[in-house]
């Protein structure tokens, strides 16, 4: 029998364990612990990037779901992931130009979303409630958006997980996708812990109106005036949620005091990335939107979202399209849109008012330059995730391009990012103008960027082009009927 003596003694010993496993548990980040929420099951699942995954969209009219994709309404299918099935999953077709562009070009190969709670309470892929599937629309690369999330998560920006997934529907073959975390309440657990903040994706209802909102301009003190952020809220937000982030904005409107309102060095690393992308389908374009907004105890950060245009093609999109790649590649760091968006975009052009914060960016700019591209961290990445997906690239039956197409992309995206770089470092040392006011007094400077041709990323004769494609391997899956 165990003497009492040291009954006591085990129990005292146990209760301090369990104490000190409790205070690790409060306490244990900043001691370099990581947080519970920060490896969820999907994420080395679906999201472990090393090889490409496999989805079968089990449904019963794929016809009709094409046919009233424009509408992107929910219908319920079964999903198998890498042979495990999920049921009553809500899918639909995703995106705005893409979407429309599809619809209006007669596809069939449209980005999806799948929302695992959308018809089933607590639904969800070990732990994640919805991700979706980008169809590489106008990316012959299969790797804009892959690479610019990269490029986010080494500069340490909360960054949605992506991988690549062969994507079939009814076990007939439908195309090589890239499957992305969307930013909802999984995201906001496993990046800011258990107690996240209020997230938002801010977006406008049309280009023709101000949407100063989106802008993240302060309006006034009444939370109404500001619908395209509220109404876009991916959590139910409070009166006091609302009036936080509304008194941020009148905070960052101000120029002052800007870290009592702003996570300043996280969002300066966020736009040295989005300043090397030449991503102007996002805040820092015209159209002000694809991004996520953070907000917690009334400090806010810009999430990335949507990189399919980016690396200077959404100018192929535009009424008076930019097609001069020296222009481009060239594009300046300081001011990297027009006076007139700048001057509307507080949260990039008050913040870059103040010398500290402008100089913090400049070496934000050299660090990524330094560590990402010149040892060669960039080569590898690219060519190693391109040698996993050219096999499937090749046999892709919806893809836009010929996988002769998709290899000259990928040479020139390498080639892009390469000189971009460079361009870059030139303008950090002052060789290069790195202002538009710069640019338009010495035209001629700049690295060469001539033999590049932009349009080899995706240009809409792709979009021509792949119906015929698209027709047959829709035809395919419809052969086999419903389930």
């Amino acid at each position: 029998m165990i003497k009492s003596a040291w009954i006591d003694r085990i129990c005292t010993g146990a209760a301090a364990l369990a104490a000190l496993l409790a205070i690790l548990l409060m306490f244990g980040e900043p001691l370099g612990l990581p947080k519970a929420s920060a490896s969820p099951g999907y994420a080395s699942r679906l999201f472990n990037s090393s090889r490409v995954h496999t989805i079968d969209l089990q449904i019963n009219d794929w016809g009709a779901f094409v046919e009233n994709a424009g509408k992107e309404e929910y219908v319920p299918c079964t999903v198998e992931i890498d042979g495990e099935a999920f049921r009553q999953v809500g899918l639909r077709a995703k995106g705005n130009n893409s979407l429309r562009l599809t619809e209006e070009y007669g596809l069939s190969r449209y980005s999806l979303k799948l929302e695992f709670d959308q018809f089933i309470d607590g639904g969800n892929y070990y732990g994640l409630d919805k991700l979706s599937l980008d169809a590489s629309f106008q990316d012959n690369s299969y790797l804009k958006t892959y690479m610019a999330y990269d490029m986010m998560a080494f500069m340490g920006v909360p960054t949605p997980l992506c991988s690549y997934a062969w994507v079939t529907v009814n076990g007939e073959d439908w195309g090589l996708f890239l499957a992305v975390e969307e930013p909802e309440e999984a995201f906001a657990r496993r990046n800011f812990g258990k107690d996240f903040g209020q997230l938002y994706k801010p977006d406008y209802r049309s280009l023709k109106e101000e949407n100063a909102d989106v802008a993240l301009k302060y309006i006034d003190g009444d939370p109404d005036s500001y619908p395209n952020i509220f109404e876009n809220a991916k959590f139910k937000a409070s009166e006091a949620d609302r009036e936080r982030l509304v008194e941020a904005l009148r905070v960052l409107s101000t120029g002052e005091n800007l870290e009592s309102a702003v996570d300043v060095d996280e969002v300066l690393r966020y736009f040295t990335v989005q300043v090397f992308v030449m991503n102007w389908d996002s805040y820092l374009g015209r159209t002000g939107h694809n991004y996520f907004l953070y907000e917690e105890d009334g400090i806010l950060r810009i999430l990335p979202w949507d990189y399919n245009l980016s690396f200077g093609t959404y100018a192929l999109g535009m009424t008076n399209p930019i097609k001069d790649s020296n222009v481009l590649i060239n594009y300046p760091i300081n001011t990297p849109a027009e006076g007139e968006v700048m001057r509307n975009r507080p949260l990039y052009h008050n913040l870059m008012k103040h010398d500290e914060y402008f100089a913090r960016y400049h070496r934000y700019f050299d660090e990524f330059l330094s560590g990402y591209f010149e040892n060669g961290r960039f080569e590898a990445v690219l060519r190693q995730t391109e040698k996993r997906i050219a096999p499937y690239v090749e046999r892709d039956p919806t893809a836009f391009c010929s996988y002769e197409d998709h290899q000259l992309a990928v040479d020139t995206l390498e080639q892009v990012c390469l000189l971009r770089a460079q361009s870059a470092r030139g303008q950090l040392e002052g060789k290069i103008p790195a202002t538009i006011r710069g640019r338009q007094e010495q035209p001629e400077a700049g690295v060469d960027a001539s033999a590049v041709s932009l349009a080899a990323l995706g240009d809409f004769e792709d979009l021509e082009w792949a119906k015929e494609k698209q027709d047959a391997a829709l035809e395919t899956v419809l052969q086999k009927g419903a389930l």
